[in-house]
C-alpha cells in the first residue's frame, strides 16, 4: 500500500510526506484532523497574525500551510524526525525556507509572536513545560490555541492551560478533533523539569528532562533489561541505541569498564538528559562517551561496532508501529562488526524473535518474564 501524501489544508493542497519516507502504510500519514481544524480555526478568528510560533509541528503539516500564507513561523521541536521532516516537506512544496525558524525543545524562545499555536503532545509533563516556556517568552495577552484528537484531551489538559497561560475553554469536537483555547495573562513561571530520583539498587540519581519515557522512575523494560547487561574489561564500540535517560548506557560503563559508549536517541531532551546523567553520575567516564540526536542509526559507520543494546519502542507519536523496532535492528546489521552483538528487551508478544531471526539468521533468548523478553543476535 501508498502511503497517503496529498494533503488538503485550508483551500490548498500539499504534498506532505511522514518520515522516515520508507514506512508503507496507509493509515499513517504527516497531518490530521487536529492540523484541518486548527488551520479552519486561525484563518476565521486570527487571519492577521503574521509571526506564528508552533510548537510540535510533527511533520510540518502548519508550517507549511502557513508559511505558503507568507507567515513568519518559529517552531519548537523535541524531535529529530519532526525537523527533518519539516524541512523536507517545505522543499519538496517550493515553499520559502526563510521563513522558518526551527528550535529544539530546550532552545530560549525569542521573539515577538502575534499567536502560538500547539499540537498537543501526549507527555502532561512534557505539555506543562511547555505551557511555562511560553509564559516566560511570549508577550501577555497573545492567544495560545491547541489541537488534540478529543480523546487525549483532559481535565488535566485544562488544569495546566489555566496555571500556566490563563482562562481557557474548549471547542466543540470536528472529525474527533478538539481546541483548547486561552490567552496568555499569567506572568512568567518556571519550568518543574528536569527533575531526579535515586536509581534503585544503585549510587545513582537520575536527571530527566520533560519529554523522556518513563520520567518519575526506571520503566518495568529497563528494570528487567538490567539483570542481562554485558560484563566485561575488553574495550568495546558499544551503543545504547533509543537511549531515553542513558540509563542502560550508564549501567553499562559500571559493567563494562573499558568500553566506549555512544548514546543515540531521537530526542533532543533523552540526549540531553543521557548526557547530564554520565556528568552527574560517573564524570571521570565522559571522555569515553559521545551523544547523538539522530535516525537511529544512520550516522554511525558500517561495520563500527562491536554491541548495540535496545529497548525499542513499538509507537511513533500517537500511532502504533513497529517501523521504528524494524529500522533499527536493519540499521544495528549494517553498524555491527563480524561477531557483534544486539541485545534488546521487548514486550513478549511482539515477533522480535522472529524478526531478528531472519535478519541475522540466530536469535537466542536471555531471559523472559510474564511480560519482557530479552533477546540476543549475532552477525555472522
Amino acid at each position: 500500500m501508498i502511503m497517503m501524501t496529498q494533503a488538503t489544508l485550508g483551500t490548498k493542497v500539499f504534498s506532505l510526506d511522514r518520515f522516515p519516507l520508507d514506512q508503507i502504510n496507509r493509515s499513517l500519514q504527516a497531518w490530521d484532523s487536529a492540523d484541518e481544524y486548527l488551520i479552519d480555526y486561525v484563518n476565521e478568528h486570527h487571519p492577521e497574525s503574521e509571526h506564528i510560533l508552533i510548537l510540535n509541528d510533527s511533520f510540518g503539516a502548519l508550517s507549511c500551510y502557513f508559511i505558503s500564507q507568507g507567515k513568519q513561523c518559529t517552531t519548537v521541536s523535541d524531535s529529530y524526525i519532526a525537523d527533518q521532516a519539516t524541512l523536507h516537506n517545505i522543499e519538496q512544496n517550493q515553499l520559502e525556507k526563510t521563513l522558518l525558524n526551527q528550535l529544539n525543545s530546550l532552545s530560549t524562545i525569542e521573539g515577538e509572536f502575534d499567536l502560538v499555536l500547539i499540537k498537543l503532545p501526549k507527555n502532561l509533563g512534557y505539555l506543562a513545560h511547555q505551557l511555562a516556556s511560553i509564559s516566560q517568552s511570549v508577550r501577555l495577552k497573545t492567544p495560545v490555541i491547541a489541537a488534540g484528537k478529543t480523546k487525549d484531551i483532559h481535565n488535566s489538559t485544562s488544569v495546566n492551560f489555566e496555571k500556566f497561560i490563563g482562562p481557557t475553554k474548549t471547542s466543540l469536537a470536528v472529525k474527533k478533533s478538539r481546541l483548547v483555547i486561552s490567552n496568555l495573562i499569567k506572568t512568567a513561571q518556571p519550568s518543574p523539569y528536569p527533575i531526579e530520583w535515586p536509581l534503585e539498587k544503585t549510587t545513582f540519581s537520575i536527571f530527566n528532562h520533560a519529554n523522556v519515557f518513563s520520567r518519575d522512575s526506571l520503566d518495568i523494560g529497563a528494570r528487567f533489561f538490567a539483570n542481562y547487561l554485558p560484563h566485561g574489561q575488553k574495550p568495546l564500540d558499544v551503543v545504547d541505541l533509543g537511549c531515553g535517560n542513558g540509563v542502560i548506557g550508564l549501567q553499562t560503563l559500571q559493567t563494562l569498564a573499558s568500553a566506549k559508549l555512544t548514546f543515540i536517541d531521537e530526542s533532543f531532551m533523552a540526549i540531553a538528559s543521557a548526557k547530564l546523567n554520565v556528568e552527574k553520575n560517573l564524570a571521570e567516564k565522559i571522555e569515553q562517551c559521545q551523544f547523538v540526536q539522530g535516525d537511529c542509526l544512520s550516522d554511525l559507520a558500517t561495520q563500527s561496532q562491536d554491541l548495540i543494546l535496545c529497548n525499542p519502542p513499538f509507537h511513533q507519536l500517537q500511532a502504533v508501529t513497529d517501523h521504528i523496532a524494524r529500522q533499527m535492528f536493519e540499521d544495528s546489521h549494517r553498524v555491527l562488526r563480524s561477531g557483534g552483538e544486539l541485545r534488546i528487551v521487548g514486550n513478549r508478544h511482539l515477533d522480535y524473535h522472529e524478526q531478528l531471526k531472519h535478519l541475522f539468521g540466530n536469535c537466542r533468548l536471555l531471559g523472559s518474564n510474564k511480560k519482557f523478553v530479552v533477546l540476543s543476535a549475532k552477525k555472522r
